[in-house]
């Protein structure tokens, strides 16, 4: 929750006093109405905890994989593409929870969701895509996604890529092993990459 949400948030203890959480609602609403908010958020509960799922213009645009960090995201987004983040829901968030719980469950293969890539260029946005290409069930190495992105030698730089990856699930950089098989690093934590590879196996092979 930012300084502005907090205010607005902190009901004063005296009768007769404002609803001010009906009154933060009746203003969010209407900032959306006018176009004033450019960046929305919500947290989302999932079995590895909870999730931070942030829309921009063009669709989602960052899922970090834990709100404890909410107040660094939000700070960092806030200075890389606008000041004007509120938490409410959009289509956008809503289907994205939805997808997210069904994927959750093991009953979703394929997010189709609008996604902005505008947290990600060049060559780094190139290696996020084909990381987005990557079957359900299936795995690819940091050597492969350099090639495939076009740079066979950037080996590094694809995995910093990926380490940075502003849309983990979505964009399934889970799925991107070392050349020697084994899981390596992920923003979630190792034990998260070995249930979600796990689940996939599960279900690619039943």
């Amino acid at each position: 929750m930012n300084d502005l949400e907090t205010r607005m948030a902190a009901t004063p203890g005296s009768e007769g006093s404002v609803d001010w959480e009906s009154l933060r609602a009746r203003l969010i609403e209407r900032a959306e109405g006018d176009r004033l908010i450019e960046l929305a958020y919500e947290r989302h509960d999932t079995p590895f905890g909870t999730l931070l799922v942030v829309s921009g213009g063009q669709g989602v645009l960052r899922i970090a994989l834990d709100a404890e960090q909410e107040e660094d995201v939000l700070g960092d987004l806030s200075r890389r593409v606008s000041p004007r983040i509120a938490r409410t829901g959009r289509d956008v968030i809503a289907e994205a929870r939805v997808q997210l719980d069904s994927y959750f469950r093991g009953d979703l293969q394929h997010f189709d969701l609008p996604l902005d890539w505008q947290l990600t260029r060049g060559f780094r946005r190139e290696v996020l895509h084909e990381t987005a290409a990557i079957p359900y069930g299936s795995t690819a190495s940091y050597a492969e996604m350099a090639e495939r992105a076009g740079s066979p030698r950037a080996v590094r730089a694809a995995g910093s890529a990926l380490a940075t990856n502003p849309l983990p699930i979505v964009v399934p950089c889970h799925r991107v092993l070392r050349s020697d098989g084994a899981v390596g690093s992920y923003l979630g934590g190792t034990s998260m990459k070995e249930a979600l590879l796990a689940m996939e196996r599960e279900r690619t092979n039943d």
